[in-house]
């Protein structure tokens, strides 16, 4: 059966993890992105939530499922890179990959990281896919690793560094998202001001996320709010900051067929 939609009312969560919601919420949870058309990549943080991110996704059409293997978790996969590579060609956007040398304050352990991201790179660039990128405390080493890997489309999420690397960031024309922590972040609404709005996107990062931010995990709907925020700090009407992000991510998609079901909620159309 096909669906015509207004893709004016789809909404973007760029970054966020379904896979870490409890069974108990998951049904709500994944109706409540199909009543609001929320587009939403959940991006995994270990092999073993990207498999259940894969469950997750055959149950609505509304989740995109990729593959990454988050700064807090190289220490544990470093080793087993070679395992996770017959993963990598199946997964149409790879993330949440990066460094973490603000909340990992062990030394000791940056070097897995490293290690952990350059693999991950080298499959961006050799496959030409997005990258979802987490680069907290290792902003300008991020930024130098995606300049020398020649990556082309990048995902930046919820960037929270100084402002050389997120110029040098924002000169290769890298998205960046923007999630709960805008609306009450005089340092991320200055960071959302300085990137211009053909470069932003929205997140939730739930459930995780606003546990952070807010003392308790957050529902989908989370982004509305969020989007709202953003459209302050760029001075824009609501509904012309949801057409900007949708547009945002519609580009950054271009024509890769991997990534045609999120293609075409954007694009307006669902079977």
């Amino acid at each position: 059966m096909n669906e015509t939609m207004d893709y004016r009312q789809v909404y973007v969560d760029a970054h966020a993890h379904l896979d870490e919601y409890p069974d108990t919420w998951l049904g709500v949870v994944l109706q409540q992105l199909e009543d609001e058309r929320i587009a939403t990549i959940s991006t995994a943080m270990a092999p073993g939530s990207y498999e259940r991110a894969l469950e997750i996704q055959q149950r609505c059409p509304w989740v995109c499922a990729t593959l990454g293997v988050h700064p807090w978790n190289a220490q544990h996969f470093v080793a087993e890179l070679e395992a996770i590579r017959p993963s990598l060609e199946g997964s149409p956007m790879l993330g949440e990959i990066g460094l973490d040398f603000r909340n990992v304050r062990d030394r000791s352990l940056y070097d897995a990281q490293v290690r952990v991201l350059e693999f991950f790179l080298c499959a961006a660039t050799s496959q030409d896919k997005v990258i979802n990128v987490h680069t907290s405390g290792a902003e300008a080493e991020v930024a130098e690793m995606l300049a020398r890997h020649n990556i082309r489309r990048a995902i930046i999420h919820w960037y929270s560094g100084p402002i050389e690397p997120l110029k040098s960031m924002v000169s290769r024309g890298y998205l960046f998202t923007f999630g709960c922590e805008i609306l009450s972040s005089g340092l991320i609404q200055s960071i959302a001001s300085e990137i211009p709005k053909e470069q932003v996107l929205t997140e939730t990062d739930n459930p995780g996320g606003p546990q952070w931010v807010f003392g308790e995990p957050a529902m989908p709907d989370l982004v509305k709010p969020v989007l709202q925020a953003l459209s302050i700090v760029k001075g824009l009407d609501e509904a012309d900051m949801m057409e900007q992000v949708r547009q945002n991510m519609d580009r950054l998609i271009g024509d890769d067929e991997r990534l045609y079901g999120l293609s075409r909620l954007l694009r307006g159309s669902l079977e």
